[in-house]
């Protein structure tokens, strides 16, 4: 029991080593682009967020080694991509802030790197093996989509025929594992915002006040230095 538990420990840890997660701050009219090596059949995503700046957006795009456009979004505030490496090479992800004038925008956000899916083919089997994100995923369901996006799906593992029963667990229990550690980066970043937010209208109602205040001890001041004028005895010499 205590070698497979330290096998299960193992496996995860190794599950999540090909998980990163970064904050860059995306100057205006400027780009951040970066790159990630993988082979064919690799399963690829990409989570980001907009954590600060100017209306919390920023435009995306996802290209593959051959330069095509795998996937581009205009002024998006969060996102998640998965699809699989079509072919080996290098994967660019690139965030643009050119059409902000002057704000930065700060972006969070993680690339995951699967394994190849070469169980399925060795099996020879019908089902493909490996990660998805789909919300509406219930068990026994296949999987025949090269790419979906979504805000916030739910990822998934798809166990592959004939193969290891306990690799499968394990898998997907890492797959669930990022989906839980992706939704926590993602109120962490959610719960910063509204925190600024309300700091912010904290802050104006506090200025707001202060000003109520002035104006309400200059007029008093002014009334009664008018009013005082009327009590006053003029004497003529």
């Amino acid at each position: 029991m205590a070698a497979k538990g330290f096998f299960v420990a193992f496996a995860l840890l190794s599950c999540f080593s090909f998980i990163h997660g970064y904050f860059v701050t995306v100057d205006a009219h400027a780009e951040e682009c970066f790159f990630e090596k993988a082979t064919t059949g690799t399963k690829l995503g990409l989570a980001f967020e907009v954590a600060e700046g100017g209306f919390l957006d920023i435009d995306i795009k996802i290209m593959s080694p051959d330069g095509n456009i795998i996937h581009e979004g205009e002024r998006e505030s969060n996102g998640r991509y998965t699809f699989p490496a079509s072919m080996d090479g290098v994967y660019t992800y690139c965030f643009s802030n050119k059409m902000s004038t002057m704000t930065p925008k700060i972006v969070m956000f993680s690339m995951d790197v699967g394994e190849p899916d070469t169980k399925s083919a060795s099996a020879g089997g019908t089902g493909e093996e490996g990660y998805g994100m789909d919300p509406y995923f219930q068990p026994g369901m296949s999987t025949e989509f090269p790419y979906q996006a979504g805000l916030s799906p739910r990822p998934y593992y798809i166990p592959g025929e004939g193969g290891n029963k306990m690799e499968d667990m394990i898998r997907e229990l890492s797959a669930a594992l990022s989906g839980v550690k992706h939704e926590q980066d993602y109120m962490e970043v959610r719960d910063r915002i509204h925190r600024s937010i309300n700091d912010n209208t904290n802050s104006r109602v506090v200025l707001w006040s202060v000003f109520e205040a002035l104006v309400l001890v200059a007029m008093t001041v002014g009334q009664v230095y008018y009013l005082k004028q009327f009590f006053e005895v003029r004497r003529v010499v």
